[in-house]
Parts: structure tokens; C-alpha cells; sequence
């Protein structure tokens, strides 16, 4: 049976914590089903059995069935990106916070390898849908701005050449990565990852005093 739920302010309704980790529960477990199988090759049934849940609660957290699942399983994959990450993302204060960011960038990709379960999902769900491209344009923002903020940090610290644009700086190192990725995925070489990576640090070290 659901979990019930309470009523909160404004008539809205949230769930209990038992709730929140039973929803939790089927995501982590229809994303590993994903993983496994192809977003194309799962059904609810494969989740039901792997999460050990009933029909009845799949529904009631994701009344719109697997596409509403599909895009919860997504948002997660999505903040999995930029978990992985962590800690050195938030802390790009420093030459060598940086590198650790880009060899933990590196170890992700390699770990994937071909298979990316965010693209398929964003595949399965259709790229150019609303919600698709909210997810996409958030988890991009995200990134962003916390590369932005280590430039910022490093401009400030007179370690980066403080003409440098951060948030053009930042938006291309996501491009750079998101490409290298692409071609990863087709070719299975990280080999353009890891340049695109190598050269927006370089680009970042003609500040003064700093050499290759």
C-alpha cells in the first residue's frame, strides 16, 4: 500500500519520510534497471521486482507512469553528473583542487564508458520536450556557475588572468567536456576529453606570475 501522506500549507500535499524513501527507493532502483537493460529495454514490471514494490506505488508517486519515471530517474542521473564531482567542484580555490577536478571528470567518463544513462534517457524522453530541456538547461547551469565560481576564486587570488570572462571561461569548459563526451560515446576514446580539459586549465595559468 502508498504511504500516506500529510496535507501541508496551502492545501498541497507532501510525503512522509517513508514516502520520500520509498520514491527514492524506485528511482535509485529503475536507475540501475537502466543501466543494466537500456531505458527502451525496461519495463515498471523490471523496476517493481528489482525495487520490491507494487504497482499501486509506483503509480501513486508517478502517476504519469514511466515517462514521468523515466524523467525522475533522469533528474537523478543528472545530479549524479555533478555529484561525482564533488568534493573538488566546490572547492576550485586552489591549482591542485583544479587538477583533482579534472582527473575525478576523467575517472567518471572512463567508468561510463560508451553507455551514458542521462543521454539515453534525454534520448527516450525526446531532447526537445519542455521538460527535457529544463532538465538539460538546469543540471548546465549548475555546472556552470560552479566552474564559474572557482575561476572567480582563482582571478581573485591574482592565480588566473583576471581578464579572462568567467562565465564564457566556465560555459566553455562544459561545452568542452559535453563534446569530449560525445565523441567518448561514439568512438569509445577519452582522449578528447582529457585535451579539452588539459586546455581550458592551461588557459586558466596565463595569469601572472603562474607558468606551464
Amino acid at each position: 500500500m502508498p504511504e500516506r501522506q500529510r496535507p501541508a500549507r496551502g492545501g498541497r500535499v507532501t510525503p512522509t519520510a517513508k514516502g520520500a524513501a520509498t520514491r527514492n527507493r524506485i528511482v535509485e532502483g529503475a536507475a540501475a534497471e537502466i543501466r543494466d537493460r537500456g531505458a527502451a529495454g525496461t519495463t515498471l514490471d523490471d523496476i517493481r521486482a528489482r525495487t520490491s514494490t507494487s504497482k499501486g506505488q509506483i503509480f501513486h508517486y508517478f502517476p504519469g507512469g514511466k515517462e514521468e519515471l523515466l524523467l525522475a530517474v533522469a533528474a537523478h542521473e543528472a545530479g549524479q553528473v555533478l555529484d561525482d564531482q564533488q568534493p573538488y567542484l566546490s572547492d576550485l580555490g586552489t591549482w591542485q583542487a583544479w587538477q583533482d577536478w579534472r582527473d575525478a571528470v576523467v575517472r567518471r567518463y572512463e567508468r561510463q564508458g560508451v553507455h551514458c544513462p542521462l543521454g539515453v534517457l534525454m534520448t527516450e524522453l525526446g531532447r526537445a520536450t519542455p521538460a527535457a530541456q529544463a532538465l538539460t538547461g538546469q543540471l548546465i547551469e549548475r555546472w556552470q556557475a560552479a566552474l564559474r565560481a572557482g575561476v572567480v576564486r582563482m582571478q581573485e587570488s591574482g592565480r588566473a588572468d583576471s581578464r579572462l570572462d568567467a562565465d564564457r571561461t566556465a560555459a566553455a569548459m562544459v561545452a568542452g567536456i559535453q563534446g569530449g563526451v560525445a565523441i567518448l560515446m561514439s568512438t569509445g576514446a577519452i582522449t578528447h576529453l582529457e585535451a579539452a580539459l588539459d586546455t581550458s586549465l592551461m588557459l586558466l595559468r596565463t595569469g601572472p606570475g603562474e607558468s606551464f
